[in-house]
């Protein structure tokens, strides 16, 4: 049977970025007057990368965009964030503990993210975490990105991984319906920055910390997707 592969989201499941990414975005619309904003906002505006953050900074400010603008902003935001990288991100507690568990019980690790690659790569570069994964695919690695099931899929391809072994963790909507379209299980935090009560969004279990992801929920929960598809055949 293929090695189980844990594949995580980036921002708000396994780096906590927030910091980062409103210093960014404040910076940005700061250009052109609108208020800053908010970690509570924050949580209505990542997801779909910087674009459509940019974007629904200015509906949340309900102030109008035109394409000229959204693309200096853009380009404003991408050399803020990079030159500033990795600023005030970092791990969340026990993600390297939790990360060393996994391999040393002969796992494999993944990232499927919607951040640009631009951005994700260097990012986990400078916080020193590229020899943990497998792959990393990110939100212009594929011409889909989650909720699109084919981005999950696509990660356990590179990852030389099996669907039937393998398990999303992420923080939103965007990750549980991209592990229920791929057919896997997936474990929701209550820490990232989903705008709603994670255990409403359907997954399959649901952790307030690291120190709850073990090995033996991880082998649990693709034991019981298999029977679960067994019996649907």
């Amino acid at each position: 049977m293929t090695a189980p592969l844990v594949i995580f989201d980036l921002d708000g499941t396994l780096i906590d970025t927030a910091p980062d990414l409103i210093d960014s975005l404040n910076h940005t619309i700061e250009a052109v007057g609108l208020a800053p904003v908010t970690f509570e906002d924050l949580t209505h505006l990542v997801g779909q990368g910087v674009k459509v953050m940019i974007q629904r900074a200015f509906e949340l400010r309900k102030a109008p965009l035109d394409e000229t603008t959204a693309a200096r902003l853009f380009d404003r935001y991408m050399a803020h964030y990079q030159a500033h990288m990795p600023g005030k991100s970092l791990p969340y507690p026990r993600v390297i503990d939790c990360l060393d568990q996994f391999e040393a019980a002969g796992m494999r690790l993944a990232v499927c993210t919607n951040k640009s690659s631009q951005l994700a790569v260097q990012l986990i570069e400078k916080l020193g975490l590229t020899h943990r994964f497998a792959t990393m695919t990110c939100g212009d690695t594929f011409p889909y990105r989650k909720p699109d099931g084919r981005h999950i899929l696509g990660t356990i391809e590179r990852a030389g991984g099996d669907p039937a072994t393998a398990i999303m963790i992420g923080d939103s909507i965007n990750d549980i319906l991209a592990a229920q379209n791929a057919g896997i299980p997936s474990v929701a935090v209550t820490f990232g920055y989903s705008d709603v009560a994670v255990d409403t969004l359907g997954p399959d279990h649901v952790i307030g910390g690291y120190d709850e992801l073990t090995v033996e929920l991880v082998e649990t929960l693709i034991s019981r997707e298999t029977k679960r598809a067994a019996l649907v055949r």
